[in-house]
């Protein structure tokens, strides 16, 4: 992919500017922008890295066009089938002014060419997708601070996606999975709660981990939730996850190493400090094995899963929206094609005439 390899090293910092030190971070459009991402729209570190990686990239495009004033840029000019999209990135000899003036002068058919060679490279509509939107925001906020005039990237559509639905577990394969932590050991119960907990919420896997124990009350069976934009919500607990949390509280409280844990993690690793996405993955991929379920499953899964069985049984769509955190009606409508399908299902398989 064209930002994947990219995210975790050439963008180790937020910027171009700070990765190279060649300019100022107040002097970088790029450093200007990621800033604002994370100190404005209060986007997760991650998501910012994304971005900026994205446009380190675009950066390194821009120095492969011609009327710019090409320079050498490692694995390929950029202009044909020989060059490797995923390796273009600014040559060291290019400085941040130089990026800059080239960012400044951008215009539709030079964005519309990228979009063009990434689909020639076999990316995917949806990576071709995000990286449009990556571009589009990145302009609008330089024209809302005045660089810029106009959008070079607005009058360019976004490819129209293939539609794919969100894999799903059934109820009796989430059985299954809730059943396999050891629940006589502190970090069985902690694995047990962990996962009784997305499912029962549905809460993204970040939200998860960022949880502290004053967001869980445990009275009147809530739990806030901190999610995209720093936004807010509160969603209920299922009396399987409230059980599951009060045991695995219950046991962290008696451990003998119990003075030397983050007292404001909920959940906490085997040294006692808050977990990460990574471990939550690991330990997920570890029960999916001992309950021989597929290994592709992710913690996403299980907030599929959750919205899907939710209106299965005849949730809201609204109510779902709000305990999801989506921001759109349209996002959560998604989970009503998987509920159209089950009912199809059982049409084809109880009517007579069908």
């Amino acid at each position: 992919m064209w930002n994947t390899q990219v995210a975790s090293n050439a963008v180790a910092s937020t910027s171009l500017a700070e990765s190279d030190g060649r300019m100022s971070e107040q002097a970088s459009l790029v450093s200007q922008f990621i800033n604002y991402l994370r100190a404005e729209r209060h986007f997760s570190p991650h998501t910012a890295k994304c971005y900026a990686a994205d446009l380190q990239q675009f950066c390194g495009y821009l120095c492969t066009v011609e009327r710019f004033g090409p320079v050498s840029v490692e694995g390929g000019n950029g202009r044909g089938p020989a060059a490797d999209m995923s390796k273009l990135s600014p040559p060291a000899s290019v400085t941040g002014e130089d990026l800059n003036r080239r960012l400044l002068q951008v215009e539709t058919d030079d964005v519309r060419t990228l979009m063009s060679e990434l689909r020639e490279h076999n990316y995917c509509k949806s990576t071709v997708a995000r990286k449009l939107a990556t571009l589009r925001s990145f302009y609008k906020f330089l024209v809302r601070r005045g660089y810029l005039a106009n959008n070079p990237v607005a009058p360019i559509r976004t490819p129209k996606q293939d539609k794919r639905l969100p894999k799903c577990l059934d109820v009796d394969q989430i059985e299954k999975l809730l059943a396999n932590p050891d629940t006589t050991t502190l970090l069985g119960a902690r694995d047990r709660a962990m996962l009784e907990t997305l499912y029962s919420t549905g809460m993204r896997v970040s939200e998860l981990i960022a949880l502290d124990i004053v967001d869980v009350d445990l009275t009147t069976n809530v739990v806030r939730v901190a999610g995209k934009g720093k936004k807010r919500r509160v969603i209920p607990l299922g009396p399987g996850a409230v059980k599951t949390i009060l045991h695995f509280l219950d046991l962290r409280r008696n451990d003998p190493r119990s003075t030397s844990f983050d007292a404001e993690a909920l959940f906490i690793n085997k040294h006692g400090q808050r977990l990460s996405t990574r471990s939550v993955r690991r330990k997920l991929d570890k029960y999916l094995l001992d309950a021989g379920l597929d290994l592709s499953v992710s913690p996403h899964t299980l907030r599929h899963s959750f919205a899907t069985h939710m209106l299965r049984r005849g949730a809201d769509l609204r109510s779902v929206q709000e305990m999801l955190g989506h921001q759109s009606l349209s996002t959560t409508q998604i989970y009503t094609h998987l509920t159209g399908e089950t009912v199809k299902e059982n049409y084809d398989k109880a009517h007579p005439r069908a």
